[in-house]
C-alpha cells in the first residue's frame, strides 16, 4: 500500500509535508531560533532577516520562533482528537452493528442527531461550560467526529457483517468482540483512515479557530490560530506578518485531506485492481516479423480502414 500512495502526487505531498511538520515539532522540544513568548519592543514590526527569518510582530516576538512552538501543538490536537475519533468511532460503530435491534435502531437515530451539530460549535460549547484549554478542544473536537465516523462507517459495517466469512467466523465460536476486531475493523480500515484523516484536519482547524477566538489553547502554549489572532489586526499595515500562520494551517489541513483521498486511492479494491491490470496488459500492441510492435491504430490503417472503426 505505501507504494501505491507514494505512486500518487497528493500522496508524496501529504507525506512529505506531515513528516516535515513532525520533525520541526521534535526540533522545537530542544530548540527555537529565539524565546518565542519574549517581548522585545525594541524590535517591533521588523522584516524578515538572518536574526528573525519571518520578522517580529507588534510585541517583538520572533514570528519563527513562535511558530515553531506551535507545531507541537498542531501535532498534539491532530493526534490526540485522532485517536479519541477513532476509539469513539469504533465503539460507536460495534454497538450500532452488532447489537439487539432495538438497541442498533436507537444507536442510529442519536448518531443522526448527535452528527447534526457541527464540529466547531461542539467545541465551542464545551469551551464555554469547561474553559478554554488544549485538552478541551482535543477531547470535543474527537468526541464529535468519532460521531460523525460511526455515522459513516456504520453502512459498510453491516455490509461486511453479512459476508460470508464474517457468518464462518460466527458460526466456528468467534465472538462478537473477535468479529469486530478480526473481520470488520480491519476490512473497514480503509473507510477509517480517510475519516481520521478527515478528523485530524478538523481538528486542527477546529483548534486554529477556537484560538482564534480567544477558546483555545491558553495565552502559555503556542499556537497558530492565537499567532494569527494577534497579528490580523494588523493586516492592512503588515500583511505579510499573517502571511506565515494562515499559510501553516493551510498547508497542514490540506495534506491531511489529501492524505485521505491518496489512501482511499491506494486502498480502493477497484481502483487498484484497474491499476494492477493496465500495468500487467501495457500498450495495445502486437508483434512483426521484424521483431518490432505494431499498434491496433497502424493495423487499421494497413487493412484499410479508419483507426478505431470496425465493421
Amino acid at each position: 500500500m505505501i507504494r501505491r500512495l507514494l505512486a500518487r502526487p497528493t500522496g508524496v505531498f501529504a507525506v512529505v509535508v506531515l513528516a516535515l511538520l513532525v520533525v520541526l515539532a521534535a526540533v522545537s522540544l530542544v530548540w527555537t531560533p529565539q524565546d518565542p513568548f519574549r517581548a522585545d519592543p525594541f524590535h517591533q514590526w521588523e522584516g524578515p532577516s538572518a536574526a528573525h527569518w519571518f520578522g517580529t510582530d507588534a510585541s517583538g516576538r520572533d514570528i519563527a520562533s513562535y511558530l515553531l512552538a506551535g507545531t507541537r501543538t498542531t501535532v498534539l490536537v491532530a493526534v490526540g482528537s485522532g485517536v479519541i475519533a477513532s476509539v469513539v468511532g469504533i465503539v460507536l460503530t460495534a454497538i450500532g452493528s452488532l447489537t439487539a435491534r432495538w438497541v442498533r435502531e436507537g444507536t442510529a437515530v442519536l448518531l443522526d442527531i448527535l452528527v447534526a451539530f457541527p464540529t466547531l460549535l461542539t467545541a465551542m460549547l464545551l469551551t464555554a461550560v469547561y474553559g478554554g484549554s488544549l485538552g478541551v478542544v482535543i477531547v470535543s473536537v474527537g468526541l464529535s467526529f468519532g460521531v460523525t465516523i460511526a455515522r459513516v462507517a456504520r453502512g459498510e459495517i453491516r455490509r461486511i457483517a453479512r459476508s460470508d466469512y464474517v457468518t464462518a467466523a460466527r458460526a466456528s465460536g468467534v465472538g462478537g468482540g473477535g468479529v469486530l476486531l478480526r473481520h470488520l475493523v480491519p476490512n473497514a480500515a480503509p473507510l477509517f483512515t480517510v475519516q481520521l484523516s478527515l478528523a485530524m484536519a478538523t481538528a486542527v482547524l477546529a483548534e486554529a479557530g477556537l484560538s482564534y477566538l480567544g477558546y483555545g489553547a491558553g495565552s502559555n502554549t503556542a499556537s497558530w490560530g492565537s499567532l494569527l489572532s494577534d497579528l490580523q489586526a494588523y493586516i492592512g499595515v503588515h500583511p505579510w506578518s499573517a502571511t506565515w500562520p494562515g499559510a501553516s494551517i493551510a498547508l497542514v489541513v490540506a495534506a491531511l485531506s489529501l492524505l485521505g483521498d491518496a489512501v482511499r486511492d491506494a486502498t480502493d479494491p477497484r481502483l487498484t485492481t484497474a491499476d494492477r491490470s493496465a500495468d500487467a496488459a501495457g500498450p495495445a500492441t502486437s508483434g512483426t516479423a521484424d521483431g518490432g510492435t505494431t499498434s491496433a491504430a497502424d493495423r487499421d490503417r494497413a487493412a484499410g480502414a479508419e483507426p478505431g472503426v470496425t465493421a
